[in-house]
């Protein structure tokens, strides 16, 4: 069993800021050398997420208008009395879209559907530096 670690820096805008990362991730694996496992994509952040979608405007929208309904912008969070930074709803939000995800990895490549991406979600608002491991195990 072999282990290949790679590092991705995603530049973040705006809250909800959603960055398509696959080809990032295909290329780490293809780096790894590592034909047959899995890939573990991961994010050290409680106001982010990893997820897969069809990366597309209106599903992009669609999934904007969910989140919203899920843990809106607009309501007093406990969280903003601990810290004063008004990013409760971020964290809400990183803990449906989990930090992290795990795809197989078949003939060298991500195992996706196609129109399956990956994605990389930052639910904060100050734009920032993001820094995602990726872990390649495997044969």
């Amino acid at each position: 069993m072999d282990i290949f670690t790679g590092k991705i820096s995603i530049p973040t805008g705006n809250d909800l800021d959603i960055k398509d990362i696959t080809e990032d991730i295909s290329k780490i694996v293809k780096d790894s050398m590592i034909k047959d496992g899995i890939v573990n994509i991961f994010s050290a952040g409680s106001t982010c997420g990893i997820t897969t979608m069809e990366f597309e405007p209106g599903l992009k929208k669609d999934f904007r208008a969910a989140l919203e309904k899920i843990a809106p912008s607009n309501i007093d969070y406990e969280h903003h009395k601990t810290w004063n930074d008004e990013n409760g709803k971020s964290h809400i939000r990183s803990m449906f879209i989990k930090p992290e995800l795990t795809v197989p990895i078949e003939d060298g490549k991500p195992y996706l559907g196609t129109w399956q991406q990956i994605v990389f979600i930052d639910f904060d608002v100050p734009a920032r530096e993001r820094i995602v491991l990726v872990k390649v195990i495997g044969k």
